[in-house]
């Protein structure tokens, strides 16, 4: 079976407002996956509401807003316990430094993606452990543990996120 006999041109698709809802739903889900009670006697469960924003940045670019990062951050921040403010900074920070990879990088792969996106998860755990704990704490072991386990599930948000995007008819 070939990719064009899925394709069917008279299968309704999503309305246009809906269609544009949807990535901020999706990133949405993702944050509200930190208030499923698990237990774990190492927190490496990772910011899912990250991988959903960063796979919708860098597959699907004009999805989202470059400002929806900062109320998808907010949302994420009331959330997860974060200080207030703090996924708005980082996500912002971003989104930023995506598009500043962009204008350098006229062709992306899938590994470019991937990398980039390794760069920015890091920055943004690095970055809501100096903003949320002293520098004493003891917690880099753990911090380790759910960046690895972040970068490794990018793939899997990004398939998601490619699934969605051709489902909701825009792509």
């Amino acid at each position: 079976m070939s990719p064009a006999a899925d394709l069917d041109p008279f299968a309704p698709t999503l309305t246009p407002g809906r269609a544009r809802a949807l990535p901020w739903a999706t990133v949405m889900a993702g944050s509200l996956v930190t208030t499923v009670p698990v237990i774990a006697t190492v927190p490496i469960l990772p910011p899912c509401g990250l991988l959903m924003l960063l796979a919708w940045r860098l597959l699907a670019r004009f999805a989202l807003r470059p400002w929806a990062a900062a109320p998808l951050g907010l949302f994420d921040d009331l959330l997860s316990g974060q200080p207030l403010g703090s996924a708005v900074l980082l996500w912002s920070l971003c989104f930023l430094a995506i598009d500043l990879m962009e204008r350098r990088l006229v062709f992306r792969d899938f590994w470019q993606d991937w990398l980039i996106a390794s760069g920015t998860i890091v920055l943004c755990l690095a970055g809501g452990r100096v903003i949320a704990l002293p520098v004493g704490a003891h917690v880099d072991g753990a911090l380790l543990a759910q960046g690895v386990v972040t970068i490794l599930l990018f793939p899997v948000s990004a398939r998601l996120v490619a699934w969605i995007d051709r489902k909701r008819g825009l792509a």
